[in-house]
């Protein structure tokens, strides 16, 4: 990214989600919602003593001491990130190699790691987010819940993987079938390369 706020471009049309997620929700997500968080992010920023920090600085700086900045930083960091965790013909079992064994050694194989994914983020009462990332302190892999526009960025992790399970990531295509939102999501959308990009990073 050139500039902290800046709205980026999805990395495929946005009918090239289908039948998992349509143009539509893409359409109303991104253009509207993230860019709302972009605009309302950028002027939030201004005078806050910020404004010489990288974006993920931002967010873990304002986290607990600028709610409304936090709030829309938070948010813009998740969804540059949930755009690129997505691409046709995602999903499937084929994981990178060496994120296929961290998955084996830490959380009981892809099966389990599937199954706990999906179970954290049907049960995030409200709006939030299902993460799997890696813990700073252990070096170990996991799964958890994180509500509003909070990541494992402000609780001592690095996000891997995120799901939005804010209404206006499902609601058109799934209505209120969270789970089998989820499903199709995990199973069929899932960019396992950027995945493993952002473990490489997280790693090194």
């Amino acid at each position: 990214m050139t500039t902290k706020f800046t709205l980026p471009p999805l990395p495929y049309a946005y009918d090239a989600l289908g039948p998992y997620m349509s143009a539509e929700t893409l359409e109303f997500h991104h253009d509207k919602h993230h860019q709302a968080y972009v605009t309302n992010g950028e002027k939030l920023l201004e005078g806050s003593g910020l404004e010489i920090l990288p974006l993920e600085d931002i967010v873990k700086e304002s986290f607990g001491k600028n709610a409304g900045l936090f709030n829309n930083a938070g948010q813009h960091y998740n969804h540059v990130h949930f755009w690129n965790w997505m691409k046709p013909n995602g999903g499937g079992k084929s994981l990178p190699g060496k994120l296929a064994a961290k998955i084996d050694e830490d959380l009981g194989g892809f099966n389990k790691f599937r199954a706990d994914f999906i179970n954290a983020g049907t049960t995030q009462f409200g709006s939030g987010w299902a993460w799997l990332s890696l813990n700073n302190q252990s070096g170990k892999l996991e799964v958890t819940k994180t509500a509003n526009g909070e990541s494992p960025l402000v609780h001592g992790g690095k996000p891997l993987l995120g799901v939005d399970v804010w209404e206006h990531s499902y609601y058109i295509d799934y209505r209120n079938a969270r789970p089998k939102y989820l499903e199709a999501w995990f199973d069929n959308l899932v960019n396992w390369e950027h995945v493993e990009h952002m473990f490489e990073e997280a790693s090194a």
